[in-house]
């Protein structure tokens, strides 16, 4: 049984990538601050964020509602990193790694889903 929210491993990867964002997009252009920045950005902070969240409720069902608007916004990630990448507004070895850091919150994430809606309450 975890102690707190940061002991769930999907979380930490998910906040990793929450780094690795605000990493990324300090380069892009000015005049995409409140453009694709900004959503790129609150959709990466909304996947730890619903993670937390989740972690807290006494439901089943709602745990799962939880982590299911943080695959939401995982997917949405998705895209940001494919039109970054697109808009040459990321090199390739970014691209690489905001791939890399989001394939592995996606597996946790799926897995930590799984044992939630596998668990006897």
């Amino acid at each position: 049984m975890t102690q707190s929210f940061k002991d769930i491993v999907a979380w930490q990867k998910a906040h990793l990538f929450v780094l690795l964002v605000y990493r990324v997009t300090r380069s892009y252009p000015t005049e995409e601050r409140f453009g694709l920045c900004s959503q790129f950005q609150r959709a990466a902070v909304s996947i730890p964020a619903n993670i937390v969240e989740g972690y807290k409720k006494l439901s089943k069902a709602d745990k799962l509602r939880f982590l299911n608007i943080a695959q939401g916004s995982l997917e949405e990630c998705r895209y940001y990193i494919l039109l970054s990448k697109d808009l040459n507004y990321i090199s390739e070895d970014n691209y690489k790694e905001l791939t890399t850091s989001i394939e592995d919150v996606s597996r946790l994430l799926n897995a930590y889903s799984k044992g939630i809606t596998s668990r006897q309450f």
